[in-house]
């Protein structure tokens, strides 16, 4: 039996081990999909070694970058990127080799791009870490110029104190990348003046537990259109599929 996994800490909100355990129980493929939540990064090799069937992960919060060190082979888009969260395990007779690759990516655009109308020029990346960095890659591909927006001072970013009604103008896209608003802290969302919102604006966000986050609500509220991360993470985990099979 072929064994597949995810690569996280911590892994109570994963989607990907009851999507893959469907899919192989519909198409009667033989192989199993396990969660393995590891405090450290450093524990990936004694993973494979201890798992001789594994022949992919998926890579997750907070590993998408602490991973490519341990990986012999990127994709070019990955190595773009500057994060994986796809990992295929090439075995022979003597050796373990391991690829990484970006199906966020591939997730991201294909979901948003139905959203986009002409007006929508200018995004805030809200977030830096590493889901941040593909949806940076995914909005170049779109032809769309963003702005990243963190809650420290860091080069290239702008702070949430700094996003006033004037730049909400500007800037009719918003990309939540951080997990606030995640299960079970639902109450929670970036701090953004959603009053200056109108239908004018798109708001996604990564988050997909709960369907409808906080951050989606505040912007529906003010005619924004919404959409949560479960499409994306759908189609990145069809791309995964792709990945480790190519």
């Amino acid at each position: 039996m072929e064994k597949y996994g995810l690569l996280g800490y911590p892994l109570g909100h994963s989607f990907s081990r009851n999507f893959f355990n469907e899919k192989f129980a519909n198409e009667g493929i033989d192989a199993e999909y396990v969660n393995f939540e590891i405090p450290t990064i450093d524990d990936i090799m004694e993973i494979i070694a201890e798992n001789k069937n594994l022949k992919g992960l998926n890579v997750t919060i907070p590993y998408k970058e602490k991973v490519i060190p341990y990986l012999d082979e990127m994709s070019a888009e990955a190595r773009a990127i500057g994060a994986v969260n796809v990992v295929k395990v090439i075995r022979t007779s003597n050796e373990v080799k391991l690829k990484g690759f970006n199906s966020d990516v591939i997730g991201f655009t294909r979901s948003i791009e139905p959203l986009l109308e002409s007006h929508h020029k200018k995004a805030l990346v809200l977030g830096t870490g590493g889901a941040s960095k593909a949806i940076k890659h995914g909005l170049k591909q779109l032809g769309i110029e963003y702005t990243m927006v963190s809650r420290r001072e860091v080069d290239g970013t702008i702070q949430y104190k700094n996003i006033t009604p004037e730049v909400l103008q500007e800037y009719t896209v918003i990309v939540n990348c951080t997990p606030s608003g995640m299960y079970p802290h639902v109450n929670e969302c970036p701090e953004l003046p959603y009053e200056a919102m109108s239908s004018k604006h798109l708001l996604y966000d990564l988050v997909y537990n709960p369907d409808e986050t906080l951050f989606m609500k505040m912007g529906a509220k003010y005619g924004a259109k919404t959409k949560n991360g479960l499409e994306m993470l759908l189609l990145q985990a069809y791309a995964s599929w792709e990945f480790w099979h190519e």
